[in-house]
């Protein structure tokens, strides 16, 4: 028997601008496209998801059972004006952190509109307020600038420089105070 599903594990959010909810098998096109652009591999790594059939499992086996136990993962964003799919934000457990992580990766022709600030903004006060989180991290590559700035704005400082394991590149480490 599976264990029961957190009740948070469908729950969606709202933003000024947009609608964040759990990523589901039916993103499977939208994660194909997101991992397979240049700057999401360039700055987040490349994550093997070379098919849509790739994409769907990464939903499912990477997504699905963190949001499952823990009530809170990875988001879809879409717009309120318009219903686009523009990104996804997300707090994440990973090997080789103590603290949970929050990431974020938008489409580019979205970017500099402010809306990975506002949903990292709110998957932050959702993690910190809803689920009881004390310490919220990130990790950025160091040639990241942007998202530099945006973790320091969400009030995350610089501790150090890790190396996940099984990866080679050194990257930034930020922290809540």
């Amino acid at each position: 028997m599976s264990p029961e599903k957190h009740p948070s594990a469908n729950k969606t959010y709202e933003t000024e601008r947009l609608i964040l909810r759990p990523m589901s098998r039916e993103d499977k096109d939208f994660v194909f496209e997101l991992y397979n652009r240049p700057k999401f591999i360039q700055h987040i790594g490349n994550r093997n998801v070379n098919s849509i059939e790739d994409a769907e499992n990464y939903i499912l086996n990477r997504f699905a059972p963190q949001i499952e136990r823990l009530g809170f993962g990875n988001y879809l964003l879409v717009t309120k004006e318009g219903n686009e799919k523009v990104g996804a934000v997300g707090i994440f457990e990973r090997e080789g952190l103590d603290i949970v992580d929050i990431g974020y990766s938008l489409l580019e022709e979205f970017e500099g509109k402010g809306y990975a600030f506002e949903a990292a903004q709110k998957v932050k006060s959702i993690g910190m307020d809803e689920f009881g989180l004390s310490k919220i991290s990130a990790i950025i590559s160091k040639d990241n600038v942007s998202s530099q700035k945006l973790i320091e704005k969400l009030g995350l400082r610089f501790k150090k420089h890790v190396t996940l394991p099984g990866e080679t590149e050194e990257l930034n480490y930020y922290e809540t105070e």
